[in-house]
């Protein structure tokens, strides 16, 4: 298992593996790198969101615990949020203007490490880098309000709606992972990856038939029960097993 970073240190932005409280320093990019034999300490670094993608796509209602009273869909349920959503660990969740119902989603993230198109779940395997933590930020007036948006694109894609890290982790069963997510320090959503309706795998090859994934691209892959809304000056947490804990504040 190996953990990859990104972060800041003084001016600059790199790549690193995480080794306990130590980071090693690589040079190159997350997918081709080499380490350049500095080291730094984890507490002396800003964590930044770990990967800097083309593209996210998310998946919609993929637990069982979330559906409520919604069918189950037949397959996976893809939307799109921009990248300009993405915000760091550590990072503000920012409330924007006229937002009424903002709520949190914490969700498993596959990081894409090869190109994917039209391949089976089998080869999706090949084609996934690792997983990581996400948030994805909604606002339900938006999304499902009498007076809802056509498209989802503030509903999920304000900017800092895409909280993401803290880190990749390679060589990990991300198909049985704990997930947490804890508000003001509550536990508000807990449920295993292996109780995805659409599997890692599975979402990567569906989305791969009609939409060619490419190296750092990310996948939200749904997020399980019943959500609340968020106030200013809450701390959301996602934490997944193995993964670590994104930490975000709510302004």
């Amino acid at each position: 298992m190996t953990k990859y970073i990104r972060y800041r240190s003084g001016s600059a932005a790199s790549f690193g593996i995480l080794d306990g409280d130590t980071v090693r320093e690589l040079q190159g990019g997350l997918f081709s790198h080499s380490e350049t034999g500095a080291t730094a300490t984890l507490s002396d670094v800003k964590l930044l969101a770990p990967c800097r993608p083309a593209k996210i796509l998310a998946v919609g209602l993929n637990y069982k615990s979330h559906l409520g009273g919604r069918p189950q869909p037949p397959q996976p349920e893809i939307f799109y949020k921009p990248v300009t959503a993405i915000q760091d660990p550590e990072g503000d969740i920012v409330i924007p203007r006229d937002a009424t119902d903002v709520h949190y989603e914490g969700e498993l993230v596959v990081v894409i490490g090869k190109q994917a198109r039209n391949v089976s779940a089998e080869e999706a395997r090949d084609a996934i880098f690792g997983v990581t933590c996400g948030n994805d930020v909604s606002d339900r007036n938006w999304q499902h309000g009498e007076k809802k948006d056509l498209q989802w694109w503030r509903a999920k894609g304000c900017d800092t709606f895409a909280p993401l890290g803290p880190a990749i982790v390679t060589g990990i069963d991300y198909g049985n992972l704990l997930l947490q997510t804890r508000l003001n320090g509550e536990v508000v959503q807990k449920q295993f990856t292996s109780d995805l309706i659409f599997d890692c795998p599975a979402i990567v090859s569906w989305i791969s038939g009609w939409v060619t994934l490419m190296p750092g691209d990310l996948i939200y892959t749904g997020t399980p029960g019943s959500t609340r809304k968020m106030q200013p000056g809450d701390t959301v947490e996602v934490e997944i097993e193995g993964i670590g804990t994104l930490r975000n504040f709510v302004r």
